[in-house]
This record gives C-alpha cells, sequence and structure tokens, in this order.
C-alpha cells in the first residue's frame, strides 16, 4: 500500500508528471502510493495522461483510496491486461470503447493482477521499514493500533521475528481479510487464525468489505451517483456476506466491515440485527455517508462506528471535489457525521486509516474537532469526544475496554504525554502538540 514515492503532495497533472520524471526506479519500475482522484481534474483516469513522464517505464501508482490504481501501457503488458475481465468480487478493468485498458483498475480483484510482476521488497528491507514506521508512530503518540489487513509474505511470521529480538514499538491488533466466495472451510480456517498472537500483537477480529469508493463508483448507494455508479455492492451477493458474518459471530469473532456509502451502512446493520444479543462486537469502518434514520441504529445495535477525519481533507467546502460531484449535494451534506452519531450514543472509534492519510495521532485529534472540506460546515466533535474517539471508544470497538484506554489501576500502562491538553487547546495547536512521552504496556516507546 506505501511502496515507493509518496504521490500525496500532489495537486494536478504537470505535478504528477514532474513527481514521475524524478521518482526512484525499482527494478526498472515506478511504483506511488497516496495519488489523489482530483489530481486528474474530472478527466477519466487513463495511462495516456503519464506515459511521457514514464519514458517507456513500467509504473504502478495506487490512488490515495486504496481501491484502485494506475498502471502504465507496460505494465499492463508485463501483467497480460489486455482487456476486461469477470471477477467475483466488484472489481473492474477499465476500458475504452475499444475494449482496450485504460490502465485504471478498480478494486481489489483487478489491481492484485499486477502482484504477479511487481518488484518485491527484500525481507530485510521490510523488517526494517516496519520497525522504524511504528517507532515514528509511537513518536506522534500512539500506543496501539488497529490494522485492518493482514497482508501478505506472512506478516505474523515477520512479526514474531521482530519480537526474537525486541518489542514493537506500538502493540497491534490485525484483522484478515474475508472476500466474497469464501467458502465454510475459508471460513472456519479465519476463525482458527484468531488464535495467532506474540507479546505486542495478536490476531482479532475478520475485516470485510461491502462496498468500494464514492470516488471510484464503487461505494453502495441507496441511489446512483451523478455518474449512473454506485448501485452495486462489493459483495455481488449480499446476503453470502450476511451468512458469512452470522457465521464467524457464532464462532465468537468479532467483524469489522468496510462500508461507505448509505445502502452498505444499511445492510451491515441489519446483518447485525439478525444476530441477536450478546456475542463479540462489530463494526462498521468509514460511514462517509449516511442517512437521519441510521444514526440511532449503531447505539441500538451496539455497532462501533469507526471513522477517519483526516479523510475529510480529499474533499472541499464548495464541493468541487470528486467525491462531492459523484454524491451530489444532498448527500455531500451529510459527509462524515462524526458529531451525530455521537450524539445518537453511538461509540466512535477515531483513525487515520494509514496510508490513505496519515498516521500521525495529533492530526487525527486536530480534524475530528475541526473537519475540513465537505465535512467543514459541520460541527465536529468537541475535545474530550476527540480524545476519547483515539482513547476509551477504540479499546470499546475493539471489546478491550477492561484492558486499556484509560489510565487506571489494573488497566495496561498504554499514556501518551503530549506539552498542552488536547482536551482545552485550539486544534490547530493540537496537530502540532510536542509529544514528550510515549508508553505502551510499561515500556517507554519514545521520548523526547
Amino acid at each position: 500500500m506505501s511502496s515507493g514515492t509518496d504521490l500525496s503532495a500532489v495537486t494536478d497533472l504537470e505535478g504528477l508528471r514532474a513527481a514521475l520524471r524524478a521518482a526512484e526506479r525499482r527494478e526498472g519500475w515506478v511504483l506511488g502510493f497516496g495519488l489523489d482522484h482530483n489530481v486528474f481534474g474530472g478527466r477519466p483516469i487513463h495511462h495516456g495522461l503519464i506515459e511521457e513522464a514514464l519514458a517507456g517505464a513500467p509504473a504502478f501508482l495506487r490512488l490515495y483510496d486504496g481501491h484502485s490504481a494506475l498502471a502504465s501501457a507496460a505494465a499492463l503488458t508485463a501483467a497480460g491486461i489486455d482487456g476486461p475481465r469477470a471477477f467475483t468480487q466488484r472489481s473492474e478493468i477499465v476500458c475504452d470503447t475499444d475494449g482496450r485498458p485504460t490502465g485504471h483498475l478498480n478494486e481489489h480483484a483487478a489491481m492484485d493482477l499486477m502482484t504477479p510482476v511487481l518488484p518485491v521488497t527484500p525481507y530485510a528491507e521490510r523488517r526494517d521499514r516496519l520497525v522504524a514506521l511504528l517507532s515514528a508512530m509511537a513518536a506522534t503518540g500512539l500506543t496501539a493500533a488497529h490494522v485492518m489487513d493482514l497482508g501478505g509474505h506472512d506478516v505474523p511470521g515477520l512479526l514474531a521475528a521482530i519480537e526474537e529480538d525486541g518489542d514493537l514499538p506500538v502493540r497491534l491488533r490485525l484483522a484478515p481479510w474475508c472476500m466474497p466466495g469464501a467458502t465454510d472451510e475459508e471460513l472456519d480456517a479465519l476463525v482458527r487464525l484468531q488464535e495467532r498472537a506474540g507479546r505486542n500483537w495478536r490476531i482479532g477480529g475478520v475485516k470485510f468489505f461491502m462496498d468500494g469508493t464514492v470516488e471510484g463508483g464503487t461505494a453502495w448507494l441507496e441511489h446512483a451517483d451523478c455518474h449512473g455508479q454506485g448501485t452495486d455492492a462489493f459483495w455481488p451477493d449480499p446476503e453470502a456476506y450476511s451468512a458469512a458474518v452470522r457465521r464467524l459471530h457464532r464462532a465468537g469473532v468479532g467483524t469489522a466491515t468496510h462500508a461507505i456509502g448509505d445502502a452498505a451502512v444499511r445492510h451491515v446493520l441489519d446483518t447485525v440485527e439478525t444476530l441477536g444479543a450478546g456475542g463479540p462486537r462489530h463494526r462498521i469502518e468509514h460511514i462517509e455517508t449516511v442517512p437521519d434514520d441510521q444514526l440511532g441504529r449503531f447505539a441500538a445495535l451496539g455497532v462501533a462506528a469507526s471513522m477517519q477525519p483526516p479523510h475529510t481533507a480529499y474533499t472541499r467546502a464548495d464541493h468541487t471535489d470528486q467525491w462531492s460531484l459523484r454524491l451530489g449535494e444532498e448527500r455531500a451534506a451529510r459527509a462524515w457525521r462524526c458529531r451525530d452519531l455521537r450524539e445518537a450514543g453511538a461509540h466512535l472509534a477515531l483513525g487515520s486509516d494509514w496510508p490513505i492519510a496519515h498516521y500521525d495521532a495529533r492530526e487525527v485529534l486536530a480534524t475530528a474537532r475541526a473537519p475540513r472540506g465537505a465535512a467543514s460546515a459541520r460541527h465536529g466533535l468537541t475535545g474530550l469526544m476527540a480524545l476519547e474517539g483515539m482513547t476509551t471508544h477504540a479499546a470499546h470497538a475493539a471489546g478491550e475496554e477492561a484492558l486499556t484506554g484509560r489510565i487506571a489501576p489494573g488497566l495496561r500502562a498504554d499514556l501518551t504525554a503530549l506539552a498542552l491538553d488536547p482536551t482545552e487547546a485550539p486544534a490547530d495547536e493540537t496537530a502540532e502538540a510536542p509529544v514528550v512521552l510515549t508508553v505502551g504496556g510499561g515500556g517507554i516507546t519514545f521520548r523526547s
């Protein structure tokens, strides 16, 4: 997700081309991540827009949403992608009117076609990068992270190997994916995976996708977006998703479901409503647009709302961004309803969804209080609500409120000392607050 050149600061096509000309080549490839849809200025995403800057090099550029990518002509050829294909999940090789791939690969199955030909990061480099990343996270005040992806290349094995030499700077709770078409045997294997753990990491829960993204036209909406897209679920048979959640629930495994569009959110809530009282906790990730009649259901059903305030920076207050334009005024006006969900009684866990947005804990606290773009017209959270979102409510969402989330006798000594009070200081000052100390499980992971 974060391999290659960071393109998150690019704002237009000329800037993208300049970044690609200067980008590092890995085994001849140009890799990039964090590319904003708005860079294309409303044009269809097409490899022809970047070919001159690449001078024939194969390139694979992930867009910021993590659900789509742009592949160059040479990259498409290397992967044998020469036309449309059918998938068992909602994915698409976008093609022009003549059936030729544009390079725009929408959703996971389409992007995964590139994996066999992409350069592989050596084990030692992966290990060093992970330790450096977690150390940098601790320096912003993070003591733990919920990782909604088990990743490839045996991530549990990598974590176990790191712990042979020392402690992870940040405690990790990982959730493997369950994709459409999963068999009962595969679901049972996900249950068995929950037993894997180390000193400072464990597998906890399973991640589902009920839809994709608004900008990619794959968010599941109750009414089509302004391009006539968005009326299909990520699971072609939504009831198969519900059946999988019920099987995991009976086995005591909680779930986290990616649901951005209003129809996706409604279906996940409907599914949880069939589970009855008791059992593991379930949560919904993202919830970018949701109507009034669904707000109270989160608290009523015990479903945690997991949201990412920094994502609002990819939108604009005047609704001229691709997210807002696709949704239309009515749905764009109910963007990232963090405050409304809190006031409706929901447990609201806050995060960054890194690498979709920067992991800095202070930035999450700040943008929760002062959301940007399309969400800026809505009232942000209070300082206390924002802090709870990254502490007590995050612990509740993981079912770990008896272990962590507060500073109290008998709980894990996970704590962060900032040079100011984040519940009282202005949001802009909180975003730049000096981190004095970060402690995870009683051990100092960062000291200024």
